[in-house]
């Protein structure tokens, strides 16, 4: 299971970390995009080698070893910002942020540029499923109310997503014990625009999440 961590820090801290650190990860995503484009010569990339070389080190002063995990405070606010689709200190995340209507459907509208590229001009498959498989994956939770897990997943790739701007919505179509249904496209972000992939998952609400009392990380996840 994931790692979760108590971190003594008021929300207003929380904050501030997120706009110190949302910052950097910004610069770094910049320099992510700006990496794949560039046509600089042999000199300006020895110099910005250099540059993110120093970048490296500073960083690394203090910078424990393991995965991010999810955190929380005693005021009830938590944060995962180690996620590769979510993440606010990841950046290779878009990052995604996500719309919920009163009828529990999810959306988000994001920008996907050369960094999830496949096809020439068009986003990767996998990417798209990445995406995808987090949206209803939150669409199952039922927004944080339950835990779920993916059983299954199932994509069809009907046309080339563009790289740019698109939008995904996700809604649960079938409930049945354990078990929910969700479905899910992602398309480009304009009028009329036709879904490129469509996707279908079964999701599963572990037996521990059930009963309690029993530790995480103890039981089927069946």
């Amino acid at each position: 299971m994931s790692s979760f961590s108590f971190e003594d820090l008021t929300n207003d801290e929380v904050e501030a970390a997120e706009a110190l650190y949302g910052g950097l990860t910004d610069d770094v995503r910049r320099v992510l995009d700006l990496t794949i484009r560039t046509r600089a010569d042999a000199e300006q990339v020895g110099r910005a080698r250099a540059l993110l070389r120093e970048a490296a080190d500073l960083l690394a002063a203090d910078a424990p070893e393991g995965p991010a995990g999810i955190h929380y405070n005693a005021h009830g606010r938590s944060w995962n910002w180690g996620n590769t689709v979510v993440g606010l200190r990841n950046a290779f995340a878009p990052p995604v942020r996500l719309e919920w209507s009163d009828d529990g459907t999810a959306r988000s509208a994001v920008h996907l540029g050369a960094a999830y590229e496949g096809p020439p001009g068009s986003v990767h498959g996998g990417v798209s499923a990445l995406l995808l498989d987090h949206l209803m994956g939150e669409t199952a939770s039922a927004a944080h109310t339950r835990v779920t897990v993916t059983g299954t997943l199932t994509l069809r790739y009907a046309r080339p997503l563009p790289l740019g701007a698109v939008r995904m919505e996700a809604a649960v179509a079938d409930e049945s014990d354990r078990k929910i249904t969700v479905r899910a496209t992602i398309r480009e972000d304009r009028p009329g625009a036709e879904p490129a992939v469509e996707a279908h998952g079964l999701f599963i609400i572990p037996r521990w999440a059930q009963q309690p009392e029993t530790p995480p990380g103890i039981g089927s996840l069946d």
